[in-house]
């Protein structure tokens, strides 16, 4: 798996973090900046707050976007419009600002205003007026905060993996109360046990030099192991439901893995790190021979609230492959959809 890799695969029994590529997962977690971040105040990509914690320079703690809000959540309506058309629900999942769980670590001077202070819930009701399912993950987040557990990582841009299970525990109670019953065989993901490691959180490692990094130092990273035995990827028929998203949703932090669990169905992905962008991931995922052959019958999103309000077009976030106008992609969209 390569930084820019396309990753479409079944997730049985977390067989996707086997041998190598489960102490390399960070490594790919790590491409989740914009390939052309926006620098924060002092020319540095990052916000240094207290104790260690770094927060991303390119998600704006002030300006809320509400045009370019209004006008991403009108292209997921059509998508969401397309999906229904073949048959497929759309859930869709935004990761709150790392910063609006963390204000008191912020660096002396710098806070939220009050409208970013409003972003996510403008966000939620956005999508909920045009009727599209989503959920508010702030308590299931917040739910993890004892003892020394945090909801994201204090030197990485990423939620925790505690985190990542209790947002699929959420996600997949939305998904039955909106399905009676999912298509399938019933098996879903075994979880592996818990072990602790080191790493320097992405944020350290990718825009900090040598002596920063060591005054930062390592996070633990708590995760789950791959289980000992693991179940054929042919086994169980086409998984009916599939995640679409960015390094939040990888195997390495286990959301897919916990969410099948929790459905007892088998549940595909495709994810690409955070530069690729959500609207590219989506025709890639959209436009795969296996939702042709067979879509799923629910098909989840995740987006995260920081870039939220930037568009296919946006030159400042996505790399350059992934640039498109929102009307092409629209039509790139329907084409994919209703093959």
């Amino acid at each position: 798996m390569t930084r820019h890799a396309f990753t479409r695969r079944r997730l049985l029994a977390g067989a996707a973090l086997a041998g190598a590529a489960f102490a390399s997962a960070l490594a790919v977690a790590g491409a989740a900046a914009p390939a052309m971040a926006q620098t924060a105040a002092g020319g540095t990509p990052i916000l240094i707050g207290k104790d260690g914690w770094l927060f991303p320079g390119w998600e704006s703690l002030t300006v809320l976007d509400r045009a370019g809000i209004t006008a991403n959540v009108g292209l997921i309506r059509d998508a969401r419009a397309a999906l229904a058309a073949r048959g497929v629900t759309l859930v869709t999942l935004v990761v709150p600002l790392k910063a609006s769980f963390y204000k008191a670590r912020l660096p002396d001077g710098t806070s939220l205003s009050a409208e970013v202070a409003g972003q996510y819930d403008f966000i939620l009701d956005e999508l909920k007026k045009t009727g599209i399912d989503t959920l508010d993950l702030r308590p299931a987040l917040k739910s993890v905060e004892t003892g020394r557990q945090t909801s994201f990582y204090r030197a990485d841009y990423h939620w925790t993996a505690w985190s990542a299970e209790a947002a699929a525990d959420a996600v997949a109670a939305l998904i039955k109360g909106k399905v009676a019953k999912l298509a399938g065989t019933p098996g879903g993901d075994k979880l592996g046990e818990w072990v602790t490691q080191r790493h320097l959180g992405d944020l350290a490692e990718r825009f900090l030099p040598p002596d920063q990094q060591k005054q930062v130092g390592p996070d633990l990273y708590t995760v789950r192991t791959p289980p000992a035995t693991k179940a054929s990827l042919l086994d169980g028929g086409p998984a009916p439901v599939h995640v679409v998203g960015n390094s939040f949703v990888q195997p390495y932090l286990g959301f897919p893995q916990k969410l099948s669990n929790v459905l007892d169905r088998p549940v595909s992905l495709t994810w690409n790190p955070g530069n690729v962008g959500p609207w590219v991931t989506f025709l890639q995922s959209v436009g795969a021979p296996d939702f042709a052959k067979a879509p799923p019958q629910v098909m989840v999103w995740q987006f995260n609230e920081g870039p939220f309000h930037s568009g296919p077009q946006a030159a400042d976030q996505w790399d350059a492959p992934s640039l498109m106008s929102a009307e092409t992609w629209r039509e790139r969209m329907r084409a994919a959809i209703g093959k």
